[in-house]
C-alpha cells in the first residue's frame, strides 16, 4: 500500500499561482511514477502532469505546458505540482496518485493503482 496526502490548494485570483504536494508513504515511492489528476463539478477525472520514478522525464496534458511543473523528491517521498498563471478553467479538485510499471503509465487514470483524497483549487476572475 501507498498512502497518498495531497495538500496546497486554496483560492487564488486568475493569473496566480499555488504550489500543491503530495507525501507518500507505505511502500517504497520510488517503485512508482507519480501523476497529478483533476476533476471539475460534473467533469471526468483528467490526466493533468506525470513524473517518472527518477524524475528525470515528465509530460502534461497540452493545456498546462508552459504553466505547470512536477517535480519529485524521492528522499522526501514527496512530489509537487507548481501551478502558475492560473486560469478559472484550472478550477477542480486535484488528486495526486502512483503508477507501477512502465513509462508512461498507459491508459491514463486506469494505470494509477494508488490515489490521494484530493485537494480543491479554485481559481477566481
Amino acid at each position: 500500500q501507498v498512502q497518498l496526502v495531497e495538500s496546497g490548494g486554496g483560492l487564488v485570483q486568475h493569473g496566480g499561482s499555488l504550489r500543491l504536494s503530495c507525501a507518500a508513504s507505505g511502500r517504497t515511492f520510488s517503485n512508482y511514477h507519480m501523476g497529478w489528476f483533476r476533476q471539475a463539478p460534473g467533469k471526468e477525472r483528467d490526466f493533468v502532469a506525470a513524473i517518472n520514478r527518477g524524475g528525470g522525464s515528465t509530460v502534461y496534458v497540452d493545456s498546462v505546458k508552459g504553466r505547470f511543473t512536477v517535480s519529485r523528491d524521492n528522499a522526501k517521498n514527496m512530489v509537487t505540482l507548481q501551478m502558475s498563471s492560473l486560469k478559472i478553467e484550472d478550477t477542480a479538485v486535484y488528486y495526486c496518485a502512483a503508477a507501477p510499471g512502465i513509462w508512461p503509465p498507459p491508459g491514463g487514470a486506469v494505470a494509477y493503482v494508488y490515489w490521494g483524497q484530493g485537494t480543491q483549487v479554485t481559481v477566481s476572475s
